[in-house]
C-alpha cells in the first residue's frame, strides 16, 4: 500500500471518528493490506488527532484473549494509542452519542513512572517501571461498519480505542500478584463476567512486557508518565444510555461508569 493510500485511509477514519458515522470494512476494499500498513493508516489517524489539539497519553493493548485471537486469525495482541480526549473522570457519565457502536471491557490500567524500551523488557522490568496500578473501564468503538473486523481493520482504526475511565485504589503491582487477582463485573446490578488476571497473557504484567518489547522493535519507548491498558479481562459487553457497569478487582477496590 502506497504512502497516499495511508494517508486517505487514515483520514478516513478521522472524518469517521469526528462524524460518528462508521465506515466500510477496509480489508474489503483492500484485500491486499497488510498489518504493517494498518499501523502506518493507524499514526495517520493520531497525527489528525494531534494536529487538533489532543496529546498521546499512553497506549493499550488489545486482542489478548485466545478466544478473540481466534476469532481474527492472530497469534498476538495489537495496540493502539491513547489520547487526551479520550480521558473521563470516574463517576463523570458518558455520552453514547460521541460513540458509534459502543462496547465496555474491564481490565487493569498501569501507570508508569520510568520509561520502558524493548525489546528485551521481562516482567520484572514492568513491575520495577510501574508506578501503580487500578482497575479501569474502556470503552471500546468501532469506525467499521457493524464491527466487521478483521485484525488490520482494527489496528487501523486504533485498535477501535473509544474512551476510557480509571478507578479504584492506586497500588504498587509489587504488592499484589495480578495474574490471581479476581475481577468482578456488574452491568445495571447483575453479575456478567468473573475472570482473574491470568485471563490475559497469563498476567497484565506479561502483555504490558509484550507491548514494550513489541514498541521496541518499531523504535518506540513507553515513557514514565504513560497509561497503560493492559488487555480485557471481561467479554466485550455492549452499552447505551441508561446503563451503569460497576467492576471489582481484588486488592484494587472497584471502579464504576455510567451511560447517557
Amino acid at each position: 500500500m502506497d504512502a497516499h493510500q495511508i494517508q486517505q485511509l487514515g483520514d478516513e477514519l478521522y472524518q469517521a471518528l469526528l462524524a460518528r458515522e462508521a465506515v466500510e470494512p477496509l480489508t474489503q476494499r483492500h484485500p491486499g493490506i497488510t498489518l504493517d500498513d494498518a499501523y502506518l493508516i493507524q499514526l495517520r489517524m493520531i497525527e489528525r488527532r494531534c494536529a487538533a489539539g489532543e496529546r498521546v497519553i499512553g497506549k493499550k493493548i488489545g486482542v489478548t484473549s485466545q478466544v478473540v485471537m481466534d476469532m481474527l486469525g492472530v497469534d498476538q495482541p495489537d495496540f493502539g494509542h491513547l489520547l487526551s480526549g479520550m480521558v473521563f473522570n470516574e463517576g463523570e457519565a458518558i455520552d453514547t452519542r460521541r460513540l458509534i457502536a459502543p462496547r465496555a471491557e474491564a481490565e487493569v490500567a498501569f501507570i508508569l513512572d520510568r520509561d520502558l524500551t524493548g525489546p528485551g523488557v521481562t516482567a520484572a522490568d514492568v513491575l520495577r517501571a510501574t508506578d501503580c496500578v487500578m482497575p479501569c473501564f474502556e470503552i471500546v468503538d468501532s469506525r467499521i461498519r457493524d464491527w466487521k473486523i478483521r485484525i488490520q481493520d482494527t489496528v487501523a482504526d486504533n485498535a477501535s480505542c473509544g474512551v476510557f475511565t480509571l478507578g479504584g485504589v492506586r497500588r504498587s503491582p509489587r504488592q499484589l500478584d495480578l495474574a490471581l487477582a479476581g475481577m468482578v463485573l456488574e452491568k445495571n446490578g447483575e453479575i456478567v463476567s468473573t475472570s482473574c488476571g491470568a485471563s490475559v497473557q497469563g498476567s497484565p504484567v506479561n502483555a504490558v512486557a509484550w507491548l514494550a518489547n513489541t514498541l521496541g522493535r518499531r523504535g518506540i519507548s513507553l515513557k514514565a508518565g504513560d497509561v497503560i491498558l493492559s488487555g480485557s479481562q471481561s467479554p466485550l459487553v455492549p452499552v447505551r444510555p441508561g446503563d451503569s457497569l460497576h467492576c471489582s478487582v481484588g486488592g484494587l477496590g472497584s471502579t464504576s461508569v455510567r451511560f447517557v
